[in-house]
């Protein structure tokens, strides 16, 4: 699994909200980014090695579940001691881990306004299917 990182910074700079005097994407760079994305995708579906891609939303959306003094208790997000969210994934079936690596590589190609490349990253992580993958 492929997973992307942003911020709630990264969310409101391509809605355009931060102040005026702070970067924000263009049309032409969420465009760029949007179309690298859809090839980067189309790629995998031809070389049979996609299995789904899914954005996410904002980390304002989110709620975080966990337990507090011994009851289930809700918080929403965003949570500012996060300095980064997972922002989409994508589930790769491939020959090794090393051909996923070729793949993840990729994506640090994305187009966008520098700051926000540099803040941005991906993980690569295999994909559980039973407790022996478990083991070192």
């Amino acid at each position: 699994m492929l997973m992307l990182y942003a911020s709630q910074r990264d969310y409101d700079e391509m809605a355009g909200n931060v102040p005026e005097d702070e970067a924000v994407w263009s049309a032409e760079e969420l465009a760029e980014m949007h179309a690298f994305m859809e090839k980067f995708n189309q790629d995998l579906v031809e070389s049979g090695e996609f299995v789904d891609a899914q954005g996410l939303a904002a980390p304002a959306q989110t709620r975080r579940f966990h337990m507090k003094d011994g009851v289930p208790a809700v918080t929403d997000g965003p949570y500012p001691e996060t300095a980064e969210v997972l922002a989409g994934y994508t589930v790769i079936e491939c020959d090794g881990f090393d051909r996923a690596s070729q793949i993840a590589a990729r994506l640090a190609r994305c187009p966008g306004p520098e700051a926000a490349r540099a803040r941005a990253y991906t993980d690569l992580r295999p994909i559980v299917d039973g407790r022996a993958d478990l083991e070192p």
